[in-house]
């Protein structure tokens, strides 16, 4: 599956939180939402990005953002996460990887030798319209926030024109 980009539709997820509550991205007409794929909960560097988000939330918040983070992991491990590191963002349970796939982030990884079907750490940023406004294919952990932070603030000043 072929990766969105600025300008495309943004595929539609409907997708539960640790609840079981299903939030579906069309339900955000009318807000941006950084919506953001990572391999696993309570790992390293998605501990890294997820915490770097926690700590920018506030501030995204005010600029009329959401952050949703997705990742394979069941609601059990969504609700472990988020309570251990204070998450205060949505975290999306892809079970069957449905959301990954549309979103091209469902790649083939190789892992000291052996190949195995995983997550890939992407990010999209969606306009209050439902349409990609920026992607990043290549996600380093550190830093990550930051920089979707000044790609929000350069879109919304766009559109301000």
């Amino acid at each position: 599956m072929s990766i969105p980009a600025a300008g495309d539709v943004a595929p539609e997820i409907a997708l539960p939180d640790e609840t079981g509550t299903i939030h579906r991205l069309s339900e955000q007409r009318g807000r941006w939402t950084v919506v953001y794929f990572y391999p696993a909960d309570d790992t390293p560097g998605c501990t890294v990005e997820a915490c770097e988000f926690r700590d920018s939330h506030e501030t995204i918040k005010e600029r009329g953002a959401d952050v949703w983070g997705i990742s394979p992991q069941g609601a059990g491990s969504k609700r472990k996460f988020r309570e251990k590191f204070g998450l205060p963002f949505l975290l999306l349970a892809d079970v069957d990887h449905q959301a990954a796939e549309a979103y091209g982030s469902w790649i083939e990884k190789t892992n000291y030798g052996r190949t195995s079907m995983g997550t890939a750490r992407r990010t999209f940023l969606v306009d209050p319209q439902g349409r990609i406004a920026r992607t990043w294919e290549k996600v380093k952990p550190e830093g990550h926030a930051a920089d979707v932070m000044a790609a929000l603030d350069a879109a919304q000043a766009a559109v301000a024109g």
